[in-house]
């Protein structure tokens, strides 16, 4: 499936802004490199250009240096917890096979944070850029397209990729989870979810399912990213304030499903019987909990090593065979539900 973008997937040049602006290359770069020697109002005038071209200068430009950089970026909006590590971990050992070296960027999870962070990396020319998710401003998308630099977009799912997409439908998981404990014989729901984009698809998609199943609308609740065992903890005695009858949580990190167990533990409730608890990432402590926690797992290991394989061929002059390829997802049964 190819991207569905009007611009073209080559590099925006400086003959281009200078096209745009009605001024001479040289006076582009006089504007990017030394704009104190530019009037006010050509000044405007180019940097206007270059903001709709979506120009980013190179920064490598006049370097020695290859006409490769080896060099691959990933984006994640927080290196905290294990969620990433699988990807993380696959991606730097296929693409070292490959001759390949990562850098890796924490993001964080609010867009202007990530457009300044594109900007310095696509600054300096890498072979790819692997971004965790697909939730991107237009103003970061346009960046990326206009680049010409090969973009893989993983953790979750678009009908217009920026141009390769391993996918993960997050909305597909939270009816999953959803249908999963409405199964289970669990009636009154409820989420504690992390406030980024894929949690919120997950959260409002556990809710549209059970209103199609029958089911009371589950009570969610929203706490900061990246989530913690305390959020779980507090999180699990807001939704009891808000209804007692609550029988079954679906947390959006497994970390939350750690401490929601441990709140329930405290409070003297047995699990799964009278609370039944589904994480999500398949971490490490959700197998090693008492009782360990249902979780859902995304093969992480398996976005890394075919992110370093579409990469490393476009690198060469080849593109992938399959510019999108859907990833899945299963949900891991353990003792808490």
């Amino acid at each position: 499936m190819p991207p569905h973008s009007s611009i073209d997937r080559g590099k925006v040049t400086v003959r281009e802004v200078a096209r745009a602006a009605g001024v001479s290359m040289i006076t582009v770069s006089r504007v990017i490199n030394t704009p104190q020697q530019v009037s006010p109002a050509t000044l405007e005038k180019v940097n206007a250009a270059i903001n709709a071209l979506g120009y980013v200068p190179n920064l490598m430009a006049g370097a020695l240096r290859l006409s490769r950089s080896n060099l691959v970026t990933l984006l994640v909006p927080s290196v905290a917890g294990s969620l990433f590590a699988g990807m993380l971990t696959a991606l730097t050992e296929s693409l070292d096979a490959k001759g390949f070296q990562l850098m890796v960027g924490q993001s964080g999870y609010a867009t202007p944070r990530e457009d300044a962070l594109l900007r310095a990396i696509i600054g300096r020319r890498p072979d790819g850029i692997v971004l965790t998710g697909v939730m991107h401003s237009p103003q970061g998308r346009q960046l990326l397209q206009a680049s010409g630099i090969p973009v893989v977009e993983t953790w979750d799912t678009t009908s217009t990729p920026i141009d390769m997409l391993l996918s993960v439908s997050h909305e597909q998981i939270g009816a999953a989870v959803s249908t999963y404990l409405f199964d289970a014989g669990k009636k009154h729901l409820a989420v504690l979810a992390g406030d980024d984009e894929r949690a919120h698809l997950r959260a409002s998609s556990v809710v549209r399912k059970a209103l199609e199943l029958g089911l009371p609308e589950p009570v969610v609740r929203f706490v900061s990213a990246p989530t913690t065992h305390a959020q779980g903890r507090e999180g699990l005695r807001s939704l009891l304030e808000a209804d007692k009858r609550i029988d079954g949580v679906f947390c959006t990190s497994d970390l939350m499903a750690a401490g929601v167990l441990t709140e329930a533990m405290v409070r003297g409730l047995s699990v799964p019987g009278q609370l039944a608890v589904v994480g999500f990432g398949d971490m490490d402590i959700a197998g090693s909990m008492s009782p360990s926690i249902t979780s859902v797992h995304v093969d992480g290991a398996a976005i890394g090593a075919r992110a370093a394989e579409m990469i490393a061929a476009c690198a060469n002059g080849q593109r992938p065979a399959e510019s999108v390829v859907e990833i899945g997802f299963e949900i891991v049964r353990r003792e808490s539900a």
